[in-house]
């Protein structure tokens, strides 16, 4: 349904005479790491992981209704708080830090972004449901490798037949956004689950964030874009995943720090504690320069983006590369520090070393960055 009255943030909302932005981000901060401390402890994420839906939803009710995570970076005319990618990526950060597998990335960040995007004036009552938490939406990778799909029109009605690949939360989903091929050329749609949507389920090597393939089969669907803004609205798109995913890098950067740091304080070795020894404090050191590199990398792209986010392209390309790279690092490093250890299913170092590899292969890793920042700058 659509949203009729104003949300109200859950943390104090500051006023120009009596609180700075950084109060303000740093009580979000505070708000979002408390609630994700006593909800979302490790084992409470792997457990979740293995349930039918992928997550758990006793903890995505109170992302929405306490946090009001799909509401935050909406602007206040379609419903939401008017918060930017600044505000989102203290969220994201902490989400990285205890390797949440709720749809934040998939529904709150692209499902929603996709659907603010959309040129079509009929979504109203859909993007309601996404902004209250109740339908969960996730899109595809919206390439022509990926959505082998086509549409076909008849009279106001749209069906899509194909296959889309490597869908996150696809089996899970109320609403997947697929680029489909049309007569006109190639446009996005959202079309909701059902027996027209059949879903197999991924091998993947991050069990706490899901895969799957959808099979279409004459799915009744919405036009969200013409063919004209179809590839401008998908690069936007991809520039808000990369962002995405480099906050959650940095937290899972932060945590394994943290993690190793206190490990190395504790582990003896020829009477004393191997965080002593010169060697390791050095390595120690190389993450943490890596991590405050992350971190400037990402808020930077995050604030850059919310002045103008065609503008932000160069950044957003910057901080996927730094923050690929450090959260690749780091977690090889928190499972080398462990020792024996580190390489256990017990340990948490292994669940943050599959999420940092996974989330290498959803934007692609840093050469495909690198890449992108060398073809903007005509290089």
């Amino acid at each position: 349904m659509p949203i009729t009255t104003a949300i109200e943030a859950p943390w104090p909302r500051s006023e120009p005479s009596t609180l700075t932005p950084g109060v303000e981000q740093t009580q979000l901060r505070d708000a979002i790491r408390g609630l994700l401390n006593r909800w979302s402890g490790i084992e409470q994420v792997r457990a979740a992981a293995e349930t039918v839906v992928g997550y758990s939803p006793d903890l995505w009710r109170r992302l929405v209704e306490d946090m009001s995570i799909t509401a935050l970076a909406v602007p206040e005319d379609r419903g939401g708080l008017g918060y930017g990618m600044v505000e989102f990526g203290i969220i994201l950060e902490e989400c990285g830090r205890n390797l949440v597998c709720e749809p934040v990335y998939t529904s709150a960040v692209v499902g929603m972004s996709a659907l603010l995007s959309a040129t079509a004036d009929d979504i109203s009552d859909l993007l309601g449901n996404v902004l209250e938490g109740t339908t969960i939406a996730t899109a595809t990778s919206l390439t022509p490798e990926t959505d082998d799909v086509h549409a076909s029109e008849a009279g106001n009605a749209w069906t899509l037949t194909g296959m889309a690949t490597h869908v996150l939360g696809g089996a899970g989903a109320d609403v997947v956004i697929v680029s489909a091929n049309t007569t006109s050329g190639r446009r996005l749609f959202a079309t909701t689950a059902g027996d027209h949507l059949v879903p197999s389920e991924r091998e993947v090597i991050d069990r706490t964030r899901r895969q799957a393939d959808l099979t279409l089969r004459q799915a009744p669907a919405l036009a969200l874009t013409t063919a004209a803004d179809h590839d401008e609205i998908c690069t936007q798109l991809r520039d808000v995943a990369t962002l995405a995913l480099a906050c959650e890098n940095t937290g899972i950067v932060d945590a394994l720090l943290e993690m190793t740091v206190q490990y190395v304080q504790t582990r003896h070795q020829f009477g004393r504690p191997i965080g002593s020894f010169q060697a390791v404090k050095h390595r120690l050191a190389d993450v943490l320069i890596e991590l405050e590199r992350a971190r400037s990398a990402c808020r930077y792209a995050a604030a850059v983006y919310d002045e103008d986010p065609a503008a932000a392209r160069l950044a957003i390309a910057v901080a996927g590369s730094v923050c690929t790279d450090a959260a690749i690092h780091a977690a090889a490093e928190t499972v080398q520090l462990h020792g024996g250890v580190g390489f256990t299913w017990e340990h948490p170092a292994h669940s943050y070393f599959r999420r940092a590899m996974g989330n290498e292969a959803l934007q692609g890793d840093s050469r495909v960055h690198r890449a992108r920042i060398a073809s903007l700058l005509g290089i």
